[in-house]
C-alpha cells in the first residue's frame, strides 16, 4: 500500500475511533444542601469547578419540616436532584424512602450549636449549663431554627432544662430564614442555630456553643439520589468535598471536618 493510502487508512480508523468512544461532556450537578454546610459549599464549588469540567447547580432548603422551601417539601412536589447534603439522621431518612441511593452516604463534616446575639448587645453567659438556664428564663425573645438544631432545643434540650413551659411565650421557631437574620435585625434578643449559620452575620456577635453535656453534634452528609442522571459526577463532586483539600474550608465556616473513606473506588 503506497504511503498516501497508508496514511489515509489510519486517519479514517482514528477517527472512527473518536468518534466511537465520543466526546467527554461536562455534567450539571444538581445539589440541594442545608443550611449550615451552606457557606463551607458556596466556597468550595468555584475551587471544584476550577478543576473539573462538570457545573454544580446550587439549591438550599431546611433539613427537615414543612416550610416550602425545606428539602422534604421540596422532594415532596417531585424536584430532583443529584445530590442532597443535609444532617445525617435526615440523610438516612430519605435513604429508607427510596430517595436516596443505599451506601452512598459519605460524611462531610460535624456540626455543633451555638449562640449570637445582634452586634453590640449585652453578651450573656451560656459557659455552663445552670448559666444557659438562667440565660433563656432572662432573655425577652428567643430565636431558633426550624431544622435540626431548633428540634433538638425544643423537643430535648428545653424540657431536660425543665424550661419548655417558661418558654413557650418567648422562644419561637424560625421558618424559611436563617436564625441569624431574625437576630441580627432585632427580632430577636438571642438566636440559636449551627454554628456555620451565624457565623457568616457580620451584624451579630457569636457568644459560643452551648455547653458540652447539654451539645448536639451532627454529622452532616452527602448522598446520592436515586433519580440520578450523573453518578459518575455526583461521585466526583462528594469525593472532592470529603477530601482533605476541603478540609480548612470546612473548618473555617465553623464545622469540623471528616475526611472520609469514600464508599466507591475513585475515578
Amino acid at each position: 500500500m503506497k504511503p498516501v493510502a497508508l496514511l489515509r487508512c489510519w486517519l479514517v480508523a482514528a477517527g472512527l475511533f473518536v468518534f466511537a468512544i465520543g466526546p467527554v461532556l461536562a455534567a450539571d450537578i444538581r445539589v440541594i444542601t442545608s443550611g449550615a454546610f451552606s457557606a463551607a459549599f458556596k466556597e468550595l464549588i468555584p475551587a471544584y469547578e476550577k478543576q473539573s469540567s462538570n457545573k454544580v447547580i446550587i439549591s438550599y432548603g431546611a433539613s427537615m419540616g414543612t416550610a416550602p422551601d425545606s428539602i422534604p417539601t421540596r422532594l415532596g412536589r417531585g424536584e430532583t436532584f443529584d445530590i442532597l447534603i443535609l444532617a445525617g439522621p435526615a440523610l438516612d431518612g430519605f435513604a429508607k424512602q427510596g430517595k436516596v441511593m443505599q451506601g452512598s452516604r459519605v460524611d462531610l463534616a460535624n456540626s455543633t450549636i451555638g449562640a449570637a446575639v445582634r452586634k453590640g448587645a449585652p453578651r450573656p453567659d451560656i459557659s455552663t449549663v445552670d448559666a444557659l438556664k438562667k440565660t433563656l428564663l432572662a432573655s425577652k425573645s428567643i430565636a431558633y431554627s426550624a431544622s435540626a438544631s431548633g428540634t433538638y432545643l425544643s423537643t430535648e434540650l428545653f424540657p431536660k432544662l425543665g424550661i419548655a413551659e417558661q418558654l413557650s411565650t418567648t422562644a419561637k421557631k424560625i421558618y424559611s430564614e436563617r436564625v441569624g437574620a431574625v437576630v441580627e435585625r432585632g427580632d430577636a434578643e438571642l438566636g440559636f442555630q449551627q454554628v456555620s449559620e451565624l457565623l457568616p452575620f457580620e451584624g451579630l456577635d457569636f457568644i459560643g456553643e452551648i455547653p458540652a453535656e447539654v451539645q448536639q453534634t451532627v454529622p452532616f452528609s452527602a448522598g446520592i439520589t436515586t433519580d440520578t442522571n450523573n453518578l459518575d459526577a455526583a461521585r466526583d463532586l462528594i469525593g472532592f468535598l470529603a477530601s482533605a483539600n476541603a478540609a480548612p474550608v470546612i473548618k473555617k465556616t465553623g464545622m469540623n471536618p471528616i475526611v472520609a473513606k469514600l464508599p466507591w473506588t475513585p475515578n
